[in-house]
Order: C-alpha cells, then structure tokens, then sequence
C-alpha cells in the first residue's frame, strides 16, 4: 500500500516538501531501469553457464528488453494522457519489479527471456511517463535545473553499471543482479502516492494503431538484428517495418491525439528537437562501440584499463549535465544545443583519429570535450522537447523522447554493424569515428535552425 496525498496540483506544481519526494521517488526510478539496462550485458558469460545455455542465445537476454521497450514507451505515453501519469506510471514500475523476481527466479533460458521482455515494458512506462510526473510536480522554472540532474544521474548509472555488476558478481551469483531491484521497486511504489495526480483526457485507442505499433518496432528491432549477417533479409524486414510506419499514420490521420505524435512534430521546436536527438544518439552509439576497439587494438590497453578511460565521457557529462541546465534559462537553447554538437564532434575526433598515444592523453581530451559537448546537448535539448509540448500532451513528449534515443543508438548499432562487416578493422575503426563524428555535427546543425524563432523568456528558451 503506498501513500497517498490528494492535495490538488496548482499550476506551480507540487507543495514543498512533497514535489523534493516526489522528484526523489522519479529518479530512483529512473536510476533502476538505468542500472538494469547497463548491467545485463556483463551478466551474459555468467548466465550461459548457470544455465547451460549458448553465448548466441543469451544474446536475447539484452535484446528483449530493448525490444520491449520499444514496442512499450509510445502506448505508455498515450495511457498515461488517458488514465493518469501516475496510475500507467506505477503499474510500469510493480510490472518491473515483479518481472525482476521473475528474472532472479529463471530456472532456464527461456523464462529468463520471457521475465526481460516483461521488465522492458515496466521500463517503457517508467521512460515514458518520468518526464510528464516531473512537469506536474515541478514549477515550469525548476524543469530546466532538474532535466539536467536527470541527465548527470542517468550518465553516472551507465557508467557506474558495469562496475556494479561486476562487484555483485564478486560475490554473489547472477540473480542477485535483477533482485536488487525488488526492494528499491518496492521503495517507488510504497511512495507513489506522492507523485501529482491529474485526471486523463479519457479516449480510446484503437487496436489496430497498437497492432501497427508493435509490428512497426518488431519487425525494424529483427531486420537491424540480422543487417549484417543477412542484409538481404535484415533490409526486406525494415522496408516491412517502414509499411507498418506508413500504416500506422494512414490509421490515426484524423485523429487529434495520435500515438505518434504528429500533432506534436508539427511544431518546429518539438521536430527539430527530435530530429536532433535522433543524431547525437546515432554518433554516441557509434562512438562508444567504435572507442573501446580504438583503445583495445590501437593503443593495446587491456579491457579493464579501457572501460576506466571510456567513463571519462559519461564523467564529463555528469559534470556538465546540470550547469547546462541552469544555462537553458537564460541563453537560447538552439545556441548551447549547437555549440554541444559541435563539442562533441570535435572530442569524437580528437578520441578517434589522432596519432595513437601509448598514454592515451589525446584520448582522454577528446572523450571529455564528447562528453561535455553530449551534456552541453541534452539537456536543453531535452528540455525544450518536453516544454515545446503542451501539459496535457507531456505523455506523448516524453515518449517521443525515449523514442528518439532509442531510434538514434539502433541506427548507430547498425551502422556499427555494418561497417564491421564490410571493413577491415582499422579502416573500420577510422571510418565509424569519423561518421560519429559527423552525427554530431548534424545535431549542431539541425539544432541551430532552430535559432531564428526561439526567444528566451523568463522561465527559458521557448
């Protein structure tokens, strides 16, 4: 049983002390579901053994619940505008912690599977719906600060997650990786009553737009699977995917509140925002695929002491994260924006195409000037997103958020792919660098045209 304040939400947000709590309560959230996508890689080897399993087939441990999520995060955003943020919210998270019971408990592969595909939609909910229960308890003034330290948390749990797993797996068997979740799943729902409530904008949602959605993301999720292995194959299922696109937005064409949310990316803030992230993601998951075979093969560091240079990126971006959001109140955010993809293009290259340093200082300059460039983009970027959208649409938004780094980090995994498979790797190595490279110059870009109709007001940039 949780506790429950009914006190109404006034246009400033939650009372003090009650919106701290409830912003505590959303970042623990969103830490877990972090921490749990970081850490399930490094469990693979371990979880092959205990059950008997090949290392091929763990694969899909990772790859359902990425594909879970993104099947989930647009329905959840538009349950949420229906039912209430807070109610889609927290059954996201007892759905996550349950299914990571479900995870601890696995006797074989396939439940194993099974339990993660259910974690993802959990964690599709809290994706989609985080950023709209901030809107409601915060003051419009205090989004652009908290974006960011929701930018610096989300940076220090990626990088912090590989460490965390490999502690616990020091000591303690693979379960215990997906059963720390249960008691910080338990803390969310126990104070979820301290979350906003508003009333949704009751509607329905037509099964076949959700039918479309799901075999939208499928079919793209299989199609980028196989890209390099089978491209013939790997391109047909995208081009299906692409239909299902084109079915899905015949479908809601005159609807006033579409899954996807066209209404929203008729907007030129809201478009270009997203078009943006769509890039700098692409070019972050490119470069820290590309960066760690670049300090492994080039510079001839072991694994460990290649993971401890790769945090110097997220490190920066910690750092970065929540001055950027201060900085989005007073200064444009098409100009922080373009100068981050402009920092970030340049560190990428500096990391990835100098003279190799046995010391790699060069390296370590470049990641940290990526990584400031990275914070210095999101977070405005993100901020801007969210306020570009109306409140009663913050659902919508904040799913086409998720959306869009999910988008960009599958392109750049299969460009990734791609280069690999036709490349030797040096060339590889130099070639996905500089695409990387180029991503984030064109969220720079994409960004600063957004300069000639933004005005910065009181509460920020608009």
């Amino acid at each position: 049983m949780s506790l429950t304040y009914t006190a109404p939400i006034s246009q400033d947000g939650l009372a003090s002390p009650r919106r701290y709590l409830a912003v505590a309560l959303l970042l623990l959230a969103i830490v877990v579901v972090v921490l749990d996508g970081a850490i399930a890689n490094v469990a693979l080897p371990s979880i092959a053994l205990s059950l008997q399993a090949q290392a091929d087939s763990t694969v899909w441990v990772v790859s359902a619940y990425q594909l879970a999520v993104l099947v989930a995060i647009l329905p959840c955003g538009a349950l949420g505008e229906i039912y209430g943020a807070r109610r889609v919210f927290l059954i996201g998270v007892a759905l996550f912690t349950a299914a990571s019971a479900a995870c601890a408990l696995a006797g074989d592969l396939p439940v194993l599977i099974l339990a993660r595909f259910a974690q993802g939609l959990g964690a599709g909910a809290i994706m989609a719906l985080a950023m709209m229960n901030l809107r409601q308890a915060l003051p419009q003034h205090m989004l652009g600060p908290i974006i960011g330290i929701n930018a610096m948390i989300i940076a220090i749990s990626s990088a912090a997650g590989p460490g965390i797993a490999g502690a616990i797996l020091s000591v303690a068997s693979w379960p215990w990786l997906f059963a720390v979740n249960i008691p910080l799943g338990l803390v969310v729902l126990f104070g979820g009553g301290l979350l906003g409530h508003v009333e949704g904008a009751r509607r329905k949602l037509n099964a076949k737009v959700l039918l479309a959605n799901t075999a939208m993301f499928i079919l793209f999720f299989s199609g980028a699977d196989r890209i390099a292995t089978a491209p013939i194959s790997g391109a047909a299922l995208i081009v299906a995917s692409l239909a299902c696109l084109f079915g899905l937005l015949r479908l809601e064409r005159n609807s006033d509140v579409p899954l996807i949310p066209t209404d929203l990316l008729a907007a030129p803030a809201f478009r270009v925002s997203v078009i943006a992230s769509v890039f700098c993601f692409c070019g972050q998951m490119l470069g820290t695929i590309a960066l760690p075979f670049y300090l492994q093969h080039r510079l001839h560091m072991t694994p460990v002491l290649a993971g401890l240079y790769m945090m110097a990126w997220p490190a920066a971006t910690a750092v970065i994260a929540p001055v950027s959001g201060r900085l989005a109140n007073r200064v444009k955010t098409a100009w922080l924006c373009s100068i981050g993809g402009g920092l970030m293009a340049l560190g990428l290259l500096v990391a990835g195409l100098t003279p190799p340093d046995p010391r790699g200082i060069a390296f370590l300059v470049g990641a940290v000037i990526a990584g400031l460039g990275f914070g210095l983009f999101q977070t405005p970027n993100n901020r801007i997103l969210l306020l570009s959208a109306p409140k009663a649409r913050s659902g919508a938004a904040g799913a086409m958020q998720g959306t869009a780094r999910l988008l960009g980090q599958t392109l750049g995994g299969i460009s990734m792919s791609i280069i690999f498979a036709t490349l030797p790797l040096a060339t590889a190595l130099n070639f996905a660098v500089a695409i990387s490279g180029g991503c984030a110059a064109m969220a720079s870009m994409v960004s600063l045209s957004r300069a000639r109709y933004e005005v910065v007001g009181k509460s920020g940039a608009t």
